[in-house]
């Protein structure tokens, strides 16, 4: 840690993300806002922001426009893919084609619109990998359907790797690939992807930032993916983890510690 460094100013967090870091001072995500001491609440009224906040209390800053770090925006879509798809959409992002099939009427329909094999995955509460299925015939869907309410169907853009690009404030501060295992087609670490540090194109890393921007998240994982030379978002992930960072040496509490004396966040 940059214990031994000095810093001009500390900030306040509530979530535990930064809680090693030497210039962050972390009071807790408290059930009841109540909870905190006298002083705790004081410091959170007088900060000029306050980082990591959570869910729920990033809404009730927002609310009497107190910014939060990450943004109010970047917590309206945490593992809620029908929401960012929605967005992409609308902010017209390239991203595969995608629908959401609502009740037993329009999952019928499913077949009109898709030919096997594509993409179905579970819309909320999902995150790494888990609850996505490269679906090959109607047995596969029947079984997915099982699994779900609304069906979250994506055209299969075939390849065997991702790039992972994160952006904390305006840049992408870290970028790598995931290569898919032998067995897997999922490119997620714990789905037994492997990263690469092989070159991430240009497009790619213009893409996450103007991505970023349009969605106002100033603290994301983005998952892209290049077809046909072009780069699509697959999908946002808020709580990304530190593996790629770790592996490539960064000291990722650091390079926090120093965006925020910086004023980079």
């Amino acid at each position: 840690m940059a214990g031994s460094m000095t810093f001009s100013r500390q900030v306040i967090a509530l979530g535990a993300r930064l809680k090693e870091c030497s210039n962050v001072l972390t009071l807790g995500v408290r059930p009841n806002f109540s909870d905190y001491s006298a002083d705790e609440a004081n410091r959170i009224r007088r900060a000029k922001k306050i980082y990591y906040p959570s869910t729920f209390y990033a809404d009730l800053f927002d609310s009497i426009g107190k910014p939060t770090f990450p943004s109010y925006h970047t917590y309206k879509c945490v593992q809620d893919k029908i929401k960012q798809t929605a967005l992409f959409y609308l902010a017209n992002i390239p991203h595969p084609k995608t629908t959401i099939f609502y009740g037993n009427r329009q999952k019928r329909t499913i077949l009109d619109f898709y030919k096997f094999p594509f993409v179905a995955k579970i819309p909320r509460g999902s995150a790494m990998g888990r609850g996505v299925y490269l679906l090959k015939n109607k047995r596969e869907l029947d079984a997915y359907l099982e699994l779900t309410g609304p069906a979250y169907i994506q055209e299969y853009l075939e390849t065997d790797r991702s790039i992972r690009a994160v952006v904390i404030g305006n840049k992408v501060v870290h970028a790598y690939w995931r290569i898919a295992s032998s067995t897997d087609f999922r490119s997620n670490i714990a789905a037994g992807a492997t990263i690469c540090f092989d070159p991430v194109p240009d497009e790619a890393l213009d893409l996450a930032v103007q991505t970023a921007g349009k969605c106002r998240w100033d603290d994301v994982g983005l998952d892209i993916i290049l077809h046909g030379n072009k780069p699509y978002i697959i999908e946002a992930n808020i709580k990304y983890g530190m593996e790629g960072f770790k592996k490539a040496g960064i000291d990722y509490l650091k390079l926090m510690e120093s965006m925020i004396e910086n004023n980079e966040i």
